[in-house]
């Protein structure tokens, strides 16, 4: 009963919204996004809630860490922005300062918020800033961590009010929409470097900074959306204290520089990215002060009008895993290496349960606004060679690729990255429970994928345009 009230509720609401723009009659609002403009006005609603967890819990994203964390440096935030001209248009984009988001979140938060507003899982993408300062979100990197009973309860608890806190920072950004306009900038900042320098010296980097601005018809900034393709790892394993790292300062930063607005990070495609330098917090606020300056010397820039209609989609793809191996997993679960050990007994149960481990299913995402942006959004850790490679490929698209969008599993590997071997193909799938590196069709299966999704919200294969050669 409570939930057909405010289903009634919300509808009732942004009716009248509507109907006031169409006749011009609420105060401060046009009917078009600006002056001259025939384009209809969209709606816009942002909210944030602090995400920071009690303490003591364990910090996630080093497995050298042999306490927990030990204070509170700054706060960690979770944000929700919605931009819609009807429910038949319209994206929700969630970003939490966490090192990734699991299935049991991502399916608990989707569950309730699409039967609240009755809209489909393309409209909602959620993305996490892989701060490995945050808390442990289990069972992601449960290889890493053998952790005891209460740890366990603190995590798990942590978790569930992970997720109520999503589910409310989604209505709240629904309850504020507001009519809006939307525009779309880049810049540069170049602290990301290849960290696989020693098996691809001077290897592929991607430092686009891409900014996407909603402000309100007489000009007030009201959000910020900007993303950036660098590990969220400048502060190392020796610390022990939460914080957002760089991607937390630079959305201070923004916020200090615009009163008033939310700003959202949306991590790109970092997999094999690292900042540099690295080792301290000092360093991780330089490198966020730096990007934050960069956004907002993007914002007071000529931006382009980002416009209506708005097209969603979403599928989930199978990836496969090389062909699996009984004999190593008997000879790790006798041998020494805790971590090979740990992962041995996971195989092994799921082997000797009957449990299929030979394919990981995929979210693959993307949304575009008329033909002015489009955001691709890829799970998991995604290394750089997808974004080059789409952008390259759509050279004529408005194009930012993320990574690290709904859950986080594991690292998603190139075709050169595979071939190359290293942590982010081979060691990675340890840590993160996976039976071993991907089939050398990953790259290809992915491709395929992206260009469904790209299909569906109007953007066809480009004949006779390859994909970036690696």
């Amino acid at each position: 009963m409570q939930t057909c009230q405010s289903n009634l509720a919300n509808w009732t609401r942004y009716l009248f919204l509507c109907f006031l723009l169409l006749w011009g009659t609420l105060p401060g609002t046009a009917q078009h996004a600006g002056p001259g403009s025939k384009d209809p006005v969209l709606l816009a609603g942002v909210s944030r809630v602090d995400i920071t967890p009690a303490l003591p819990i364990w910090l996630s994203g080093y497995s050298s860490r042999e306490k927990p964390a030990s204070g509170i440096a700054q706060a960690l935030w979770a944000k929700a922005l919605v931009i819609e001209r009807s429910p038949a248009e319209r994206v929700i984009i969630v970003t939490a300062d966490v090192l990734g988001l699991s299935r049991e979140i991502i399916e608990d938060v989707c569950h309730s918020v699409m039967e609240k507003y009755n809209i489909p899982r393309s409209q909602l993408i959620f993305n996490s800033s892989h701060t490995h300062t945050g808390p442990v979100i289990w069972p992601c990197l449960d290889v890493v961590y053998e952790l005891e009973p209460a740890d366990q309860q603190r995590v798990s608890a942590y978790s569930q009010q992970l997720t109520g806190k999503l589910i409310a920072v989604i209505d709240s950004a629904m309850s504020a929409r507001v009519p809006a306009s939307l525009s779309s900038g880049h810049g540069q900042v170049d602290f990301a470097i290849n960290r696989r320098n020693q098996i691809h010296p001077n290897g592929p980097v991607d430092h686009d900074v891409p900014v996407l601005r909603v402000a309100s018809p007489e000009g007030k900034i009201l959000a910020v959306l900007f993303g950036y393709a660098c590990h969220n790892t400048t502060v190392v394993d020796e610390y022990h204290q939460i914080n957002g790292d760089y991607a937390g300062y630079a959305q201070l930063e923004i916020e200090k520089n615009n009163p008033g607005a939310i700003a959202l990070f949306m991590m790109g495609c970092a997999g094999d990215q690292n900042p540099s330098p690295r080792g301290t917090l000092k360093m991780a606020a330089d490198h966020g002060y730096n990007l934050g300056q960069e956004v907002q010397r993007v914002l007071q820039a000529r931006m382009e009008p980002v416009r209506a209609p708005i097209r969603t989609a979403y599928q989930r793809i199978p990836l496969t895993f090389r062909p699996f191996d009984l004999a190593m997993y008997q000879r790790d679960i006798t041998g020494t290496n805790k971590y090979l050990q740990r992962r041995a007994k996971l195989m092994l149960q799921a082997y000797n349960k009957g449990w299929q481990v030979n394919q990981l299913s995929y979210p693959i995402q993307a949304v575009r606004f008329n033909r002015d942006l489009t955001i691709i959004a890829l799970g998991d850790e995604v290394v750089v060679d997808y974004s080059l490679s789409f952008k390259k490929r759509f050279a004529s698209e408005n194009l930012y690729v993320a990574g690290y969008c709904n859950e986080v599993e594991c690292y998603i590997p190139s075709r050169r990255i595979l071939g190359e071997g290293g942590y982010e193909a081979d060691d990675s799938m340890i840590y993160y429970g996976f039976p071993g590196p991907f089939a050398e069709d990953v790259e290809n299966r992915i491709t395929q994928g992206v260009l469904q999704v790209l299909k569906v919200i109007g953007i066809p294969a480009r004949p006779g345009v390859k994909a970036a050669a690696h």
